[in-house]
């Protein structure tokens, strides 16, 4: 005895409107085929649901019992289905972010603004966090995808990579580097280096070691977030090294910002999200917003030409 939702449905209509012509209307179905539907109904469930007349058909014991539980079961689906469509088509979802704390001062809030212009009913996430915080909120399932520097293969995760960017030099105005048309590995060994704990700095002085032996790079202060590293080298403290996506913040605190060469020593980031686990669709859009829109701003930033040396941080 399985009812099938046709039949339901059209139990339901005629229920509601009394006549088989009005709910076939309301069905966009011919009368013969609502008809059908109802005995097929009955067939089904081995008892009669309406007494047909020749103007109103009037419910039986049986149909009165049934209709308020079918048509509690349509309203239930109907609101389901509707929700999942507002979900697929983006009139609603949550999307959850994790990425570093810098990046949450620049990149992200950026690219969350267009997002966000595009599809405003959907309701985007943001968690700054300390870089090393950043995969385990993702495996967690704190947030639903995160974004990060690369770091050793997890089999939990997945990694797309978004962007590779060198590493620029960020000194004070009237630093000595200033005169400079160019600034290298070698030339900032000369100065106190503000750099970040943990892996940061790690990787980047084993990647010195592997390509500069000569050059010995010795952090004057070891900090945990690069804004305060920025703040330290705006207080005339020391120099520091980061990526071009921090440039908004290196503006705000009035430094300059050159790229460093002999060697270009770079970063990789990526998209990481957990193996085997599907995302919702606004999570989903919001990823594949997300790479063009980095690569729109980092073709964008080429473009631009580069300040000369002296001239006054924009």
């Amino acid at each position: 005895m399985n009812p099938t939702l046709r039949q339901m449905r059209a139990f339901v209509a005629l229920a509601k409107t009394g006549h088989f012509t009005s709910a076939a209307q309301t069905l966009h179905v011919t009368q013969s085929a609502l008809s059908g539907l109802i005995k097929e109904l009955e067939q089904t469930l081995g008892a009669r649901v309406v007494d047909r007349s020749t103007r109103r058909i009037v419910l039986t014991e049986i149909g009165r019992e049934l209709y308020p539980l079918f048509s509690q079961m349509i309203d239930d689906l109907d609101g389901a289905l509707a929700n999942v469509a507002d979900h697929t088509q983006l009139r609603k979802g949550v999307v959850r972010i994790a990425a570093p704390q810098l990046m949450c001062c620049t990149l992200v809030p950026e690219a969350v603004a267009a997002y966000r212009a595009d599809y405003p009913d959907i309701d985007v996430r943001v968690a700054d966090s300390a870089v090393e915080h950043v995969i385990a909120r993702v495996l967690s399932g704190e947030s639903d995808f995160g974004i990060g520097p690369e770091r050793e293969a997890v089999p939990q995760l997945e990694a797309r990579e978004l962007f590779e960017m060198p590493f620029s030099l960020v000194f004070p105005q009237g630093h000595p580097l200033e005169a400079n048309g160019r600034v290298t590995w070698q030339d900032i060994a000369r100065y106190p280096f503000i750099a970040l704990q943990g892996q940061f700095t790690q990787r980047l002085l084993a990647d010195m070691r592997a390509q500069l032996r000569d050059v010995s790079l010795k952090p004057a202060n070891e900090v945990t977030f690069m804004t305060t590293a920025l703040a330290m080298v705006g207080a005339g403290l020391g120099i520091t090294v980061c990526l071009p996506y921090a440039e908004p913040l290196v503006r705000m605190h009035q430094l300059h910002m050159r790229p460093l060469e002999e060697p270009r020593l770079t970063r990789r980031f990526f998209v990481y999200t957990r193996t085997g686990r599907s995302l919702s669709p606004a999570a989903e859009s919001f990823i594949d917003f997300l790479f063009p829109y980095v690569a729109a701003k980092r073709d964008l930033a080429r473009e631009q030409p580069s300040p000369a040396p002296g001239a006054a941080p924009g």
